[in-house]
C-alpha cells in the first residue's frame, strides 16, 4: 500500500527566547542564552539555582479566546505552553481554527483534523496542595492521614486535578481549535514529543486524518518537579551568583550536568496532498520516525543504557522509514543535555549508526540556550531542523570544547548544505524517539 507523505506546514515553539520560531532561531544563529536564575520559586537550596524560563511577557489569556478565559483558571503551566504553541503553530500554517476564525469556516474539517500531544507528570503546585494538607493536622499539630483522607482532600477545589492531569494539554488544545480527529497524549519523559509526531504521522499515513497538532511541552519550574530532576542526578552546580549561560556544556568532557528550561513546541502535521490543495508553505518534510525501549538496570532509567544500542535501534528504524541512509544525513540534533551519562549514551549509539562518519556529522545543541526542555524538546527540536533546512544554515553551538572528535563544539552559526536532519533522544525510563526531517522536493 501507498503511504500518504507528510508534511510540516506549521511551527509553534515556545520557550525561554519567546513564543514562535522566529524569537528562537535568532537567538540560536546569535549564540544567545536565556539562562538565568529562576524567578518562579527559591531555588538557592537547589544544586542548580537557574534555568530558562519564559518570559515574563507570556500570558496565555493572551493567547486564547475572549470567550475562552475563564478555562485558563484551570490550566497548569505545562497546559498554557502547549496552549500558546498550538495558536501559534494554526497561525504559522495559514488555518483557519473555530479558536482562530470562529466566523469562518475552518480550513481542515473538524473531523479530520487529529491531535497528539506529548506531556511530562505535572507537579501539582504548593501553594494550593498545602493549603488544604494543612487543614489535615492532629491534635498534636502532626499532619494526620486519616482526617485527609476523610475530609482534608475536600478543601481542594472541585476542579483541581484537572490541572494537573497529562491529558489536559490535548484536551485544551482540541477544545480550543475544534479537533475532533484521533487525539492521545503520550506521558514518556524526553521522548514524549517525537513519538506524539510518530503517532500523528501514522494517523495521517492511514487516513483517519488530514492534518494534526502534534508535539509536547513542559515545565520543571514547580518545587516538586524539580527535586524529581535534582534526585536524579541532572543538574549543573549553578548557584544564585554563578553565570548560568556557561555551565551546559553537551559532549564535552567536562560537562557537570544540565540546567532545565521549560517550554515545549507544537507542529501543524499535514498531508502533502491537504498541503498542496490549499497553497500551503511546506516547511519540510516528516520522512521518518522510531522508537524503542532501552533495558535499564535499574528499572527507572536513573542508569542509562551505556552501550547506546535501543537508541541506535529507533535511529535505524526512523532511518528506514524515511527510506534514507546514515550518510544521508546532514546535521544531527541529539537531546545534548550536558549530562554525562545521557551524552554517552547519544554518543555511543550514534556511533552504532553512523561509523567513524559520525566526526563529519554537524550536532545542534539547543540545551546550552533553552535548558533541557524534557517532554517539549523533541517537537522544539524538529521546529529548529524545519527552520534550519529553510534557511540552509545551521545555528551557533555554545560552552563545548573538548568534545572527542565530534563537531559539538562551540561554533558560530554557518551556512550548510541540508537535506535531511536526525533528531533523537534517549528519555528517563528508557523510551527513545528518533525522527527524520528533510527538505521538500
Amino acid at each position: 500500500m501507498s503511504r500518504r507523505r507528510v508534511v510540516i506546514t506549521g511551527l509553534g515553539p515556545v520557550t525561554a527566547h519567546g513564543v514562535g520560531i522566529d524569537p528562537l532561531w535568532r537567538a540560536l544563529c546569535d549564540g544567545r542564552s536565556a539562562l538565568a536564575p529562576i524567578r518562579a520559586f527559591d531555588a538557592s537550596g537547589f544544586r542548580a539555582a537557574s534555568g530558562g524560563e519564559l518570559p515574563g511577557s507570556f500570558d496565555v489569556k493572551e493567547l486564547v479566546p475572549k470567550s475562552y478565559r475563564k478555562a485558563t483558571k484551570v490550566m497548569a503551566r505545562d497546559i498554557e505552553i502547549a496552549v500558546g504553541a498550538a495558536l501559534m503553530a494554526v497561525k504559522d500554517a495559514g488555518l483557519a481554527t473555530r479558536g482562530t476564525d470562529p466566523d469562518n469556516p475552518p480550513t481542515i474539517p473538524p473531523d479530520r483534523f487529529g491531535c497528539h500531544i506529548g506531556a511530562g507528570l505535572i507537579a501539582a503546585e504548593l501553594d494550593e496542595l498545602t493549603a488544604a494538607l494543612a487543614t489535615s493536622r492532629g491534635a498534636n499539630g502532626a499532619f494526620d492521614p486519616a482526617h485527609w483522607g476523610q475530609q482534608g482532600m475536600q478543601e481542594l477545589t472541585p476542579l483541581w486535578l484537572l490541572k494537573y492531569l497529562p491529558n489536559m494539554l490535548a484536551c485544551h488544545v482540541t477544545i480550543i481549535h475544534d479537533c475532533q480527529g484521533p487525539s492521545n497524549t503520550i506521558t514518556c519523559n524526553e521522548a514524549s514529543s517525537g513519538l506524539s509526531l510518530a503517532e500523528s504521522q501514522r494517523v495521517i499515513e492511514r487516513g483517519a486524518a488530514d492534518a494534526c497538532l502534534s508535539g509536547g511541552a513542559d515545565s520543571k519550574m514547580n518545587p516538586m518537579a524539580y527535586l524529581r530532576q535534582e534526585l536524579a542526578g541532572r543538574f549543573a552546580p549553578c548557584g544564585t551568583t554563578d553565570d548560568a549561560t556557561a555551565v551546559v556544556r553537551p559532549f564535552d568532557a567536562s560537562a557537570s550536568g544540565t540546567l532545565l528550561g521549560e517550554g515545549g513546541g507544537i507542529l501543524v502535521l499535514e498531508a502533502e496532498e491537504s498541503a498542496r490543495a490549499r497553497g500551503a508553505r511546506i516547511h519540510a518534510v516528516l520522512s521518518g520516525t522510531g522508537a524503542s525501549q532501552s533495558w535499564c538496570d535499574d528499572t527507572v532509567g536513573l542508569v542509562p543504557d551505556a552501550t547506546g544500542e535501543s537508541l541506535a535501534d529507533a535511529i535505524h528504524a526512523a532511518l528506514r522509514d524515511a527510506s534514507v541512509s546514515a550518510a544521508e544525513i546532514d546535521a544531527i540534533i541529539p537531546f545534548g543535555s550536558g549530562v554525562p551519562a545521557l551524552d554517552a549514551l547519544e554518543r555511543a549509539a550514534l556511533a552504532r549508526v553512523f561509523g567513524d562518519a559520525l566526526a563529519t556529522k554537524p550536532f545542534v545543541t539547543l540545551a546550552p540556550s533553552i535548558g533541557a526542555t524534557i517532554a517539549g524538546f523533541g517537537a522544539i527540536a524538529v521546529a529548529v531542523a524545519c527552520r534550519a533546512i529553510t534557511e540552509q544554515r545551521l545555528p551557533a553551538r555554545m560552552n563545548a570544547r573538548e568534545t572527542g572528535g565530534l563537531l559539538a563544539g562551540a561554533a558560530p552559526s554557518a551556512p550548510h548544505a541540508l537535506r535531511h536532519v536526525l533528531v533523537c533522544t534517549p528519555s528517563l525510563g528508557g523510551q527513545n524517539s528518533a525522527v527524520v526531517v528533510s527538505k521538500p522536493a
